[in-house]
């Protein structure tokens, strides 16, 4: 049996692409946010994976599946069986876009997992510039823990997913945070929650002027790059004293992104709650990008921080950048 995901060697060979995870269950807001993942990852040195996390059974045992067929049928697209159809529709969006084309290598793997009889299965598709693109559909016993153990066998340098809530084929119990949530408190990496996301309006870049934010903002310059997204900063001041502050918050990034021949399109201050602020500005752009507070998961989770709660609140795309 072939290992699902491969090697160390060929893990330690992903750490110079540029790798995306963008999670879809079917939803209009997966495949608005995998448009957005074409666009970003439109380069050749951009792998994009496309995730479809199912439950551990999800009813297959009791409907007497004959295993090895459904399998097979299963890789050749011929029996919808859950995700299936949703990543089979993902793979026409990015031919669609031009990202995927005709004549690319082709390979199936499965991996074994206890107590389901399908396991993991996936279908990686390369051309010959070595772009990979590649669909997914792992299981797991939630959805947001599919996904993190999936940024395990990475590397990624993104994950992406929607923030409509509405995941198939899981039941959500009360007093689970949303999934998108779930994910950007504990993804060691940047995550974007996409809402009705619109590509053409560029990123609101939101520094507090210290040097985490300062990373944030040349990280997500780069990544704005990527998708020829116009860029914009904002800072916020909690009173009318801290407003100069806040200025030169501004204008230290400004500088930052020129050195890295980035212009910046629109520049804001603002005086308020900063959570307040950044949301009520946050409609006139694709994105919102927030600097993690570098707490811990669970510290964050218990505790708060401005990123999480705009996250939380926000009308429109949100990406924690970390």
């Amino acid at each position: 049996m072939i290992d699902i995901d491969g090697t160390m060697t060929e893990q330690e060979s992903r750490e110079d692409r540029f790798r995306m995870l963008v999670c879809i269950d079917g939803s209009e807001e997966s495949y608005q946010s995998l448009r957005y993942a074409a666009k970003m990852g439109s380069g050749v040195d951009a792998d994009i994976v496309l995730l479809y996390v199912r439950p551990i059974d999800q009813g297959l045992r009791s409907g007497g599946l004959q295993v090895r067929v459904a399998r097979e049928n299963m890789l050749d697209w011929g029996l919808e069986l859950p995700g299936t159809k949703y990543l089979k529709k993902g793979y026409d969006v990015l031919k669609e876009m031009g990202i995927a084309g005709e004549n690319w290598k082709e390979h199936s793997y499965h991996s074994g997992v206890e107590g389901d009889p399908l396991g993991d299965n996936k279908i990686e598709y390369i051309n010959e510039d070595g772009k990979v693109i590649v669909l997914k559909i792992k299981v797991a016993t939630d959805i947001a823990t599919g996904i993190l153990e999936q940024w395990e066998l990475g590397p990624y340098d993104i994950i992406i997913l929607g923030a409509s809530g509405r995941w198939r084929g899981m039941a959500k119990k009360f007093w689970d945070p949303a999934v998108a949530e779930k994910v950007a408190i504990h993804a060691p990496c940047s995550v974007l929650v996409a809402r009705e996301l619109d590509v053409g309006h560029g990123h609101l870049i939101c520094t507090d002027g210290s040097e985490k934010a300062m990373k944030m903002v040349r990280k997500d310059a780069y990544l704005a790059s990527r998708c020829e997204c116009p860029v914009s900063l904002m800072s916020v001041a909690l009173d009318v004293e801290g407003e100069d502050e806040a200025k030169a918050n501004v204008e230290a990034a400004r500088k930052e992104l020129e050195s890295m021949d980035i212009e910046v399109e629109n520049t804001i201050v603002a005086v308020g709650n900063p959570v307040d602020e950044i949301v009520q500005a946050g409609p006139d752009y694709s994105v919102i990008v927030v600097s993690d507070s570098g707490k811990s998961g669970l510290k964050r989770f218990f505790m708060g921080s401005v990123a999480f709660k705009v996250l939380q609140e926000s009308f429109t795309s949100v990406m924690v950048v970390r």
